[in-house]
């Protein structure tokens, strides 16, 4: 363990490079329709008045119906193009996605990473709230730990499905005063040391 009792790594993403132009894909995209809202929307001006007198006959009688439609047609529109650029926004979080895990005295904090530089703090699992620690390839002691998990669901912080070279997939279960959490990490031999150290070695379950 550490003489400070601090020790930083990142699960990085196996396929960043493919991903990071897809983040810039969406982005592009996102920004592209935020625009052509904003600029047909600047139209409004113009166009609402000439809809409103283009509906009005020669005698004064109000094309209601057409007046709706037009309406209907041109402010959907920016409707539709707003939200294709919020879709586009919000999807491009799904890419190029890592994880940073910083593992300070007697707790591990993971803070998820969008392309490289937005950072989000996800949780921090402090050693006195761990049950359970192991590997995930050890099928029967994962399986095991997830029975007493919500939906029989884990926390995946590792944006891969396979581990990396010289990493393993580690889960790690923990109770909180709600209930139990499962969160699967993708880390060197070194972190699960440092946390086996601080939680102790019966927690850990050996491979079968």
């Amino acid at each position: 363990m550490p003489k400070d009792g601090f020790y930083e790594e990142s699960a990085t993403n196996a396929r960043a490079n493919g991903e990071a132009k897809l983040y810039l894909f969406f982005k592009i995209m996102a920004i592209v329709f935020f625009v052509v809202a904003v600029l047909v929307l600047s139209f409004a001006f113009t166009y609402v008045p000439y809809v409103l007198e283009g509906t009005v006959s020669e005698s004064g009688e109000v094309a209601t119906a057409a007046r709706v439609i037009y309406l209907v047609e041109y402010f959907g529109f920016i409707v539709l193009s707003a939200g294709a650029g919020l879709a586009m926004w919000f999807l491009k979080n799904r890419f190029n996605i890592s994880y940073d895990y910083t593992f300070v005295e007697d707790e591990l904090r993971i803070t998820k990473v969008f392309n490289g530089k937005r950072r989000k703090f996800l949780t921090t699992i402090k050693g006195d709230r761990v049950l359970q620690i192991g590997w995930v390839e050890d099928a029967d002691a994962y399986e095991s730990a997830l029975r007493g998990v919500p939906h029989r669901k884990a926390i995946f912080a590792t944006p891969n499905k396979q581990p990396m070279e010289e990493k393993e997939f580690i889960y790690i279960l923990q109770s909180t005063s709600i209930e139990k959490q499962l969160y699967v990490i993708e880390c060197r031999r070194q972190l699960l040391e440092n946390l086996v150290y601080t939680v102790g070695r019966n927690k850990l379950v050996k491979k079968s």
